[in-house]
């Protein structure tokens, strides 16, 4: 019976758009929503570690969720978003992503573990979901920030 519960609990993501991708990340796990700004870039660092920003005072490493998933170069937009993430009390990381979607409500029985040749998938993903006639990579935020 305990296991029936958990499964009805509904957990809220935030959809995000990588490309043609949708990529769900775990509202939990979101401090905040900005508009691009200004990158300070540090050198010699991987190539999807962009730089820091200053935001109302705190340094923030910014990754573009783009290249580390994708191997591709950022192409900056007016929906453009950086997305800062608490990893632990006193540390954050943001991300950029093309675009912020929406956020919705996904229940464990709505996300399937699959094994992909997707290389976000395999490395980053949970599983994929089905949401409004579109499948969705929900992503481990702690793989993705792993290195």
């Amino acid at each position: 019976m305990e296991n029936n519960l958990l499964l009805d609990i509904a957990i809220q993501y935030i959809i995000v758009r990588i490309n043609d991708e949708l990529l769900a990340v775990e509202i939990k796990d979101i401090e905040s929503i900005v508009v691009r700004q200004k990158i300070t870039r540090i050198p010699d660092s991987q190539s999807y570690f962009k730089g820091v920003i200053n935001l109302r005072g705190e340094i923030i490493p910014m990754i573009s969720l783009r290249e580390r998933i994708n191997s591709k170069e950022d192409e900056y937009t007016n929906k453009s978003r950086f997305i800062v993430l608490k990893t632990s009390e006193h540390s954050k990381i943001g991300f950029i992503v093309d675009e912020v979607r929406e956020v919705i409500e996904l229940k464990e029985e709505d996300i399937d573990k699959v094994n992909t040749s997707n290389e976000t998938s395999q490395s980053f993903g949970v599983g994929i979901a089905k949401y409004k006639k579109e499948l969705i990579t929900v992503l481990n935020i702690a793989k993705v920030i792993e290195d």
